[in-house]
């Protein structure tokens, strides 16, 4: 995969920022949020318009989740918080796709940096992740 990285000075940390940089849904954005299962890093790919249940997180994967901090983060992952990218980690992480994301043609996640993102299919990213597609998120 050789994506066009587009970079928006004013910044793509959230969601929010991102959909309006880039004129498309929220729910096209792809949250790269890293938890702890019982201590493990996991990444949970969430659409843009919804959060995660910790709980139903924590059933899905069978352990206890916690939020990894931003020390955390970038230690399993070598980036920051609001420019973690879904894939290309320091370490292979086990990662979950939200299904909303999978009901778009194509959705963006963030190149690494916070003010940088790239446009994919949702394919290319279960693909490239090596995600499972599970309903995780809060009702």
């Amino acid at each position: 995969m050789a994506p066009e990285i587009l970079r928006f000075p004013e910044g793509t940390r959230t969601a929010e920022q991102a959909a309006a940089a880039v004129g498309c849904e929220l729910g096209q954005i792809v949250k790269s949020l890293v938890f702890l299962c019982d201590g493990q890093p996991v990444l949970a790919l969430t659409s843009g318009a919804n959060r995660v249940d910790t709980k139903r997180l924590g059933e899905l994967l069978c352990g206890k989740i916690t939020r990894a901090d931003a020390d955390g983060v970038r230690e399993a992952t070598g980036y920051a918080i609001g420019g973690t990218p879904p894939f290309g980690h320091e370490r292979p992480l086990r990662a979950v796709v939200d299904p909303a994301l999978v009901s778009y043609d194509s959705v963006w996640a963030a190149a690494g940096t916070p003010d940088t993102v790239f446009e994919l299919t949702p394919d290319e990213l279960v693909r490239a992740s090596g995600a499972e597609v599970a309903d995780f998120v809060a009702r």
